[in-house]
């Protein structure tokens, strides 16, 4: 899969310019870490990926074609959790895994709910009603719904957030065996600088609705004089022409 983003900008109604010439392309297989301060552009440039939102101008190809022409074959291939997931809180988690399955066409889709709780340890928590789970418990759900289908390209905003350390590291090495193994394009947003570090081959840093940096942890870390990725981000972010 290859998503082209070119010359991308997003204002909301309100005059607000979210986004301001973004460019730059995904292609599988790649794990790809997005980083950003709150309000830098992230959850909007997931939501033009996902066709939530459409853009003032620019535009995003998906395998040469724009996305405003193939909508219907980009969620057939999307797996994506947003990070205000809306979960409904009577259902088990084996109902609510049913109800996506069927949202999404998916085929066989026993076997895909059992595949996505076996990934994220919900088996034996699969008739429990969702209202009853943890923080950290709701969130493997929402990992799993987006599982549902082993979809060719994922999309996770803020995924590990109320996850103990050892969750966290589970759901990493999960993150990096599909984009690895399975060739699956996979963009990871999040706050959390260790799980980029550890399982990203590409970075892509926004500031202010603009790319400020594009490439491995390791270059950043170089051009930015660092000892770490979390110092070379604050550095990055705090001076953005850090890098030049």
């Amino acid at each position: 899969m290859k998503i082209e983003i070119n010359h991308l900008n997003m204002i909301y109604p309100g005059g607000k310019q979210a986004l301001k010439d973004i460019s730059f392309t995904l292609q599988s297989p790649n794990l790809i870490g997005l980083l950003g301060p709150n309000g830098a552009g992230k959850s909007t440039l997931m939501q033009l990926l996902v066709a939530a939102l459409k853009p003032t101008s620019g535009s995003i190809l998906l395998n040469g074609t724009p996305l405003t022409q193939c909508e219907t074959q980009l969620k057939s291939s999307l797996g994506y959790l947003p990070q205000n997931f809306g979960l409904y809180q009577e259902l088990t988690i084996q109902q609510f895994l049913d109800y996506m399955a069927a949202l999404k066409n998916i085929p066989n889709s026993k076997q895909a709910i059992q595949k996505a709780l076996e990934s994220t340890n919900l088996q034996a928590l699969n008739r429990t009603r969702i209202r009853t789970l943890s923080g950290g418990q709701k969130q493997r759900v929402g990992i799993a719904q987006a599982l549902l289908g082993d979809p060719s390209f994922l999309i996770f905003d803020e995924p590990t957030v109320g996850l103990d350390p050892e969750e966290r590291l589970n759901f990493r090495n999960l993150f990096s065996s599909i984009a690895k193994e399975k060739e699956r394009l996979v963009l990871l947003s999040t706050h959390i600088i260790e799980d980029i570090h550890s399982v990203s081959s590409q970075l892509i840093v926004i500031h202010e609705g603009e790319i400020c940096f594009l490439g491995t942890a390791f270059e950043l870390i170089s051009q930015t004089a660092s000892d770490t990725l979390e110092d070379a981000y604050l550095k990055l972010i705090h001076h953005p022409n850090a890098k030049n």
